[in-house]
């Protein structure tokens, strides 16, 4: 595995690790003033700032891109619906492009509402992706599907295993081209008993676009506000992170933290100082 005590050469900061304090300009700032050369906007942080001016900003500040959060949420009640959030996803590879995103991140989405029918999210999903995919190509914007815990399966995201994307990836991309991949959370899938053999699988194809921490912590306070600064937790990230860079994996490490009551409530000064030695010592 790569030695990360050494410096900080493949750390990216997601814009929501310190969302609640810091407007997208303050994070391109504190990103080089503490020597973290990756980064990884919001859209809605992008558009605060505006696309242009912010990717005036990342490029100035010399940082890389890690990926941009975020498309998909494909599933609607009806046409119009999907429609709909296919011709969002497209605004959203062109941002993304604009800014030299390595990846846009895509999650499936959950149920429409007043909807109990799981499948169906998914097939909306894939033929959501199979809509945009040939925009992102043309744009040169790999998409990453993320899946996530299962308890997003519902409202957030109707894939919850690697094995479900990369079976996503085959079946839209047989032949293997580019542009088309997976993003892999230690947050969303430490506890999955096939990690292993489905990092190998993506791996062997080529299409790992994006790794991300944090922790899980023990217990969980909100299913989605309570993630845990990395060693704070009980996931193994570094045992992850060799199963990723075992398959060639040599692209930036992302940390993500969405952290209603600890780390957002805190100086972000702080957060990308103890970001940036944990990074060192625990990832």
């Amino acid at each position: 595995m790569r030695d990360l005590s050494r410096d900080l050469g493949h750390l990216s900061l997601n814009g929501a690790t310190v969302r609640e304090r810091w407007d997208l300009g303050q994070i391109i700032e504190g990103c080089v003033r503490h020597g973290i050369p990756g980064i990884a906007p919001w859209r809605d942080q992008l558009q605060a700032l505006g696309v242009a001016e912010g990717a005036r900003r990342i490029r100035d500040a010399g940082l890389s891109v890690s990926g941009y959060c975020r498309g998909g949420m494909f599933p609607a009640v009806d046409e119009a619906g999907l429609r709909a959030a296919i011709a969002d996803n497209l605004r959203a590879i062109d941002e993304a492009a604009a800014i030299g995103a390595q990846c846009l991140v895509i999650l499936g989405g959950g149920m429409s509402p007043g909807s109990k029918d799981l499948p169906l999210a998914r097939r909306q999903a894939r033929d959501g992706l199979a809509a945009i995919l040939p925009h992102a190509r043309a744009a040169g914007v790999p998409l990453a599907i993320e899946p996530l815990h299962p308890m997003y399966a519902a409202d957030r995201c109707c894939i919850s295993t690697l094995k479900q994307a990369n079976d996503f990836c085959e079946e839209l991309n047989p032949r293997g081209e580019r542009g088309l991949g997976v993003a892999i959370d230690v947050y969303h899938l430490f506890w999955d008993p096939e990690l292993e053999a489905e990092v190998e699988r993506a791996g062997a194809a080529g299409r790992i676009l994006a790794f991300h921490v944090c922790d899980w912590l023990v217990p969980t306070r909100d299913m989605l506000l309570d993630r845990g600064m990395m060693g704070d937790g009980v996931i193994d990230i570094p045992h992850i992170r060799g199963l990723v860079e075992a398959t060639g994996y040599d692209g930036l490490i992302e940390v993500e933290i969405f952290s209603r009551d600890d780390w957002w409530k805190r100086d972000p000064e702080e957060v990308l100082r103890i970001v940036a030695e944990r990074y060192r010592t625990v990832v």
